[in-house]
């Protein structure tokens, strides 16, 4: 006989608890889906991101490369700040080679590693200030092939001409950038 007739006392079902156990259990299962897709958006914005400075540098490469064919005969073929490319100083009308600074699509700033000329005062080219490393390490376009199995994306230099031309090994000064 028991002590208590209402089963107060009484031995737990052993189902008790079960739906708990299964709650808990898929909070973690969503838990974890979660911060899987976190994850991948965050991949999926890099590289994003890493397009769009291939495009932004792109951009540079050929208002440079406008600067330098534009250039007349005795003057510079460098411009010595980045403005020069909105507004060609050398001539009394407007002339673009760029339309506007573009911000660097991985740090959100229009600040940029600049490659100067042998003497330090004209801009051959640019690159990225954002730390880390670069995602994409293969299959670059024909003018990039030289960024393939870089390690930072400061070695993703945009030079009006490629970087293997003499400008940039011979002479140009180009900073190691950010570790």
């Amino acid at each position: 006989m028991r002590a208590f007739p209402n089963g107060a006392g009484a031995r737990p079902n052993a189902q008790a608890g079960f739906t708990y156990l299964a709650l808990l259990i898929l909070l973690a299962l969503v838990g974890l889906v979660a911060s899987a897709s976190l994850q991948a958006g965050s991949l999926m914005r890099r590289r994003q991101a890493e397009e769009a400075l291939l495009d932004v540098g792109t951009e540079f490469r050929l208002a440079l490369r406008s600067y330098a064919d534009a250039t007349p005969a005795g003057l510079s073929r460098a411009p010595h700040t980045l403005e020069e490319l909105l507004r060609d100083p050398r001539y009394p009308g407007v002339r673009r080679h760029l339309r506007r600074l573009e911000a660097d699509p991985l740090t959100g700033q229009a600040t940029w590693g600049l490659v100067r000329t042998p003497d330090g005062a004209g801009i051959l080219g640019i690159y990225s200030l954002a730390p880390g490393h670069p995602i994409k390490r293969a299959d670059f376009p024909a003018a990039y092939q030289d960024f393939n199995d870089k390690d930072r994306y400061a070695d993703w230099v945009f030079v009006q001409a490629p970087p293997a031309t003499a400008l940039t090994r011979a002479g140009a000064r180009i900073p190691a950038g950010p570790k």
